[in-house]
């Protein structure tokens, strides 16, 4: 289900960026409008180095003290779809590339996609080992009689 939503998204952004550039070109003219194009496309990619460069170095930073750079991961890869989107001629991919390249927007999205990617798929794969949801006692099906019960601090029994 939720993959027909990313089909329809990925063909509603090249109609969206034909019909902005017909009304921006209208409005100004087709010669500014490439260049407007080009312009955004060139900055963009500056700063989608420069930030890069930026990640690549706190990347290594916190892998030299030994902690995960789990952050930073994200963030190159939040970069590199910038990139694409900036590469990608039109003005409505070239702000979806500069939301995704700005670190003050970069910060919101990279929440939003722990949230509700990455904490969802190391659950299942960990069994709730990394974010706390651990089973202390019994079984996690229901099975048993004999429950923990966490507020309580003690053993509780279900009566059925």
């Amino acid at each position: 289900m939720r993959l027909r939503w990313v089909f329809a998204l990925l063909l509603l952004i090249p109609l969206a960026d034909a019909l902005l550039l017909v009304v921006v070109a209208d409005a100004v003219g087709a010669p500014v409008t490439v260049a407007l194009v080009v312009l955004t496309g060139l900055i963009g990619m500056l700063l989608v180095r420069a930030e890069g460069r930026h990640t690549i170095n706190s990347l290594q930073r916190r892998l030299v003290t030994g902690e995960v750079p789990t952050k930073e991961l994200l963030d190159g890869g939040l970069l590199i779809a910038a990139g694409a989107f900036l590469l990608t001629p039109g003005l409505v991919t070239d702000s979806i590339g500069f939301l995704l390249g700005v670190p003050l927007t970069r910060a919101p999205i990279r929440a939003v996609i722990e949230r509700l990617i990455l904490r969802p798929y190391v659950e299942r794969k960990s069994g709730g080992f990394v974010t706390g949801g651990v089973y202390t006692a019994g079984f996690p099906d229901g099975d048993d009689e004999d429950v923990y019960d966490m507020d309580r601090g003690s053993y509780r029994v279900d009566d059925e």
